[in-house]
């Protein structure tokens, strides 16, 4: 746990010194701290990759303190010309209200936890799905390279000759300063990464909850539960897995924390911690940047209708500040993705839901799954309900209408329209299912007060000592919430198996298949490279081995290329000279083939079918999951100086 323990402190620590610079404080301060990091990443990854500085800890670190002591000048300076006015009727919370939060924020942290190290079985474990090895290659290449521009990467997508290769890489970028220091493996480093982002959410649900002047009796159980909703993170953790987008997620409590800076002007804090905030989403995942402005829509719309009290006078300046330095500080970072947008939008995923359907699990916050979350589900509606009667946070009841309803119908409608709408979010309802329990958490704990008090006000008269004592009400929302928990489980035991179904010994890559890379890692000669399978999961090679393979993503290479040649005809070594040549050319000596495949309706690929009986591949490793193979005539692919160098 040591390395957990390790990628909390990088991600918390950085931002609690500029968070502390420019004047946060309290709840705010614990919970925009990863954000504030991030944001420091992002900008700071652009800034000193394009100034020629490796990308080290040193370098990160020495950033951080001259951006916190810059920006605390700055905000002095600011704060002495144009003292920032504190309004004295602003209700604050007693030491034993942020005692009631605390527990709350204890026990989200405690299910989280302990769902997420269930639901993986290990650190050691690696993610099966999909974008998986991606991410791992990308946090290797930046480590091995001692680089923030993830535009020399491009060897990772299978673009090699792209010098401007775009993805977006905060989040690889901030792991890859720990990657095999004090100790920590690559799988350790993502797991531990995927961690913290579940620890994120209810510090910040709990900091949103507090800045928005909600009581803390209403703020505790919305933080408890807060980690016990399936759409988000579970879902997006096994599904993917998507981290990047998933950490940028559990950042927008805390950005809307923040936002009440902005209503209730308090010098320049507020514009600094929302753009740097911002630059953190958008270096995340670009397609974040939609999704804050929505929120923020929202919130702008509240305060025209004066659901949400403004002072337009006081606060317009705070709020063009904001706008000026969010653009300034996003535009750079958002650029590159213009290039890929397109194909972004042309994903497709199909309906999982009827309309119906797709409406239920919008009213009970479930997502797609085969049983709704009822026992938090239905008390997060009714307090949703009460949130909108009594105008408490109403502006996350439109939250909830705007995004639940942009997720209801792209997870059960298909068309044209739709596709528009959604296509900054690949199409994908999962990634808009993550909206839910944010308005779901805080209805929650509304919910569990209001029950108190109703049982309070419904029998009062008929027992009397519930009326003599205040703790009544507190007491009996207590019960309710235990009770809850006790029925439910927490959701622990679901959303632990759900994350458990990719967190397994393959099929993607296994325990066999990783000893066949180690095997690989000490055989193969730098600048030689290994030809694989584009389906069987040996895109890790590089990720946990250091060695590059042919095919480094699921998507494989495009058609004409000499490794797509070789993926159809790799077989036809002995009759098909082009093989022998694109071998050549790739500087290929061995073949690896692996047993499982990142789907289960994959194949193996044309060319690999056979090798066993092909003249000119001799077998020189073999275990349960995988073999290798040395090809006759490639032992100089690679010229003697060449092979020597760094060894």
């Amino acid at each position: 746990m040591s390395a957990a323990l390790l990628v909390l402190l990088l991600l918390w620590v950085p931002g609690l010194v500029f968070g502390a610079a420019i004047r946060l404080r309290g709840w705010t301060l614990a919970a925009a701290a990863p954000a504030l990091t991030y944001g420091l990443v992002a900008i700071g990854g652009l800034l000193l990759g394009e100034l020629g500085f490796s990308w080290t800890l040193v370098t990160f670190g020495a950033w951080t303190l001259v951006a916190s002591a810059v920006l605390f000048a700055v905000t002095a300076l600011i704060q002495r010309r144009w003292p920032a006015r504190v309004d004295d009727d602003e209700p604050r919370v007693s030491r034993r209200g942020h005692l009631v939060v605390g527990a709350g924020v204890a026990i989200g942290l405690a299910v989280g936890a302990v769902t997420f190290l269930r639901g993986i079985s290990s650190l050691n474990r690696l993610a099966q799905d999909w974008d998986a090895p991606h991410h791992g290659n990308l946090v290797r290449w930046l480590a091995e390279h001692h680089t923030s521009l993830v535009s020399t990467a491009g060897a990772i997508g299978n673009q090699p000759e792209n010098a401007n290769y775009f993805y977006p890489a905060t989040y690889h970028q901030l792991l890859a300063l720990l990657l095999d220091q004090f100790g920590i493996t690559l799988p350790q480093l993502l797991n531990s990464g995927a961690l913290s982002t579940v620890l994120v959410w209810p510090v910040g649900i709990a900091a949103m909850g507090l800045a928005w002047k909600l009581p803390a009796r209403m703020v505790a159980p919305a933080a408890a539960v807060s980690t016990w909703f399936s759409p988000f993170p579970y879902d997006s953790l096994w599904r993917g897995p998507l981290w990047p987008y998933v950490a940028g997620i559990a950042l927008l409590p805390a950005v809307l924390a923040l936002v009440t800076y902005l209503i209730r002007p308090r010098g320049i804090t507020g514009p600094v911690a929302v753009a740097v905030s911002t630059a953190a989403l958008v270096g995340l995942q670009p397609s974040l940047a939609f999704i804050l402005a929505g929120l923020l829509g929202v919130i702008f719309v509240a305060c025209v209708f004066r659901l949400v009290p403004i002072d337009w006078k006081r606060a317009w300046p705070t709020l063009v500040t904001m706008g000026v330095l969010a653009v300034l500080v996003a535009v750079p970072l958002i650029l590159p993705s213009m290039g890929s947008a397109d194909g972004v939008a042309a994903m497709v995923w199909p309906s999982e839901a009827t309309p119906a359907g797709a409406f239920g699990q919008m009213l009970t916050f479930s997502g797609v799954v085969d049983f709704p979350q009822w026992w938090i589900g239905l008390p997060a509606l009714f307090g949703v309900v009460i949130m909108a009667r009594r105008r408490l946070m109403t502006w996350m009841v439109g939250v909830w209408l705007a995004f639940g309803a942009l997720y209801a119908v792209t997870v059960s409608l298909e068309g044209a329209i739709i596709q528009r709408l959604t296509g900054y979010f690949y199409n994908d309802h999962w990634r808009l299912a993550v909206m839910l329990p944010l308005p779901g958490a805080i209805g929650f704990g509304v919910a569990v007060v209001a029950f108190g008090t109703w049982v309070v006000d419904r029998y009062r008269d008929k027992v009397p000592a519930l009326g003599r004592t205040p703790w009544a009400p507190v007491a009996i929302s207590v019960v309710f919430f235990l009770l809850i928990g006790l029925i439910s489980g927490a959701y622990i035991g679901r959303n632990s198996a759900r994350l458990a179904g990719n967190y397994q010994n393959g099929p993607t890559v296994s325990d066999g298949e990783l000893e066949a890379y180690r095997w690989l890692a000490d055989h193969v000669r730098p600048g030689e490279r290994v030809m694989n399978d584009v389906f069987d999961g040996s895109g890790w090679l590089y990720a946990m081995a250091k060695v590059e393979p042919v095919e480094w993503t699921f998507y494989g290479t495009p058609v004409g290329t000499p490794s797509n040649y070789l993926t159809k005809n790799l077989n036809k070594l002995d009759s098909d000279p082009e093989v022998r040549e694109d071998l050549t050319e790739l500087k290929v000596r061995y073949v690896i083939v692996g047993r499982g495949y990142v789907r289960k309706d994959n194949r193996i690929a044309p060319g690999f079918v056979g090798l066993d009986r092909t003249a000119g591949f001799t077998e020189v490793f073999r275990n349960s999951d995988s073999v290798i193979y040395e090809i006759e005539g490639q032992e100089s692919v690679v010229e003697p100086a060449a092979a020597g160098a760094g060894r």
